[in-house]
């Protein structure tokens, strides 16, 4: 089979293909930043980014309704016990783990640390909201999946800030490829 030069550069660039999906993944999580994080007064005197007043409110709604006919009984019972009597931490945890997983993901900085909590994250999301749809089945497998492509491939060597990193210390332990 026969292929174009355009054919052939786009296939001889998979490591550009990859970081455009790392950037496109990345974009989806940051959105917390603006949706679930705020600044938070911590003893009156020093802000920090924390879950906004807005976000501490809703996320008990959406963890219920998640909850309420989830066939996954450890994890119905992880939601109810556990997350909802305790929402404003859990609010707290993903919000800035949203917040993490985008930044780092857009920016290519700190990617298998970025990548590993946003693949915590999507494997909750996916166990509390797998039996509402097909769809919701489908879409956080799918985000499982590229996290660990990213994490494994060091996503962020390519368009990002880890190459920088990278070429600053290439012995350290964030500089080496997992399983090589």
């Amino acid at each position: 089979m026969a292929y174009s030069p355009r054919t052939v550069v786009a296939m001889s660039h998979p490591d550009r293909w990859l970081a455009f999906l790392r950037i496109v993944v990345g974009l989806y999580f940051a959105k917390a930043v603006y949706t679930k994080l705020g600044i938070v007064m911590v003893g009156g005197l020093l802000p920090l980014p924390g879950a906004s007043q807005r976000w501490i409110h809703t996320m008990p709604s959406i963890v219920t309704k998640q909850a309420s006919d989830n066939p996954v009984l450890f994890y119905k019972q992880f939601l109810e016990h556990t997350v909802l009597t305790h929402p404003e931490l859990f609010a707290n945890l993903t919000a800035l783990g949203e917040a993490v997983t985008g930044i780092g993901l857009t920016l290519g900085l700190l990617t298998g640390v970025a990548s590993m909590v946003g693949l915590v994250l999507v494997t909750n999301y996916g166990l509390a909201t797998q039996w509402m749809s097909a769809g919701q089945q489908g879409f956080h497998i799918v985000l499982f999946s590229l996290m660990i492509a990213f994490f494994l491939a060091r996503a962020g060597r390519t368009g990002g800030l880890d190459l920088v990193l990278w070429s600053m210390r290439p012995n350290s332990i964030l500089a080496r490829r997992p399983f090589s």
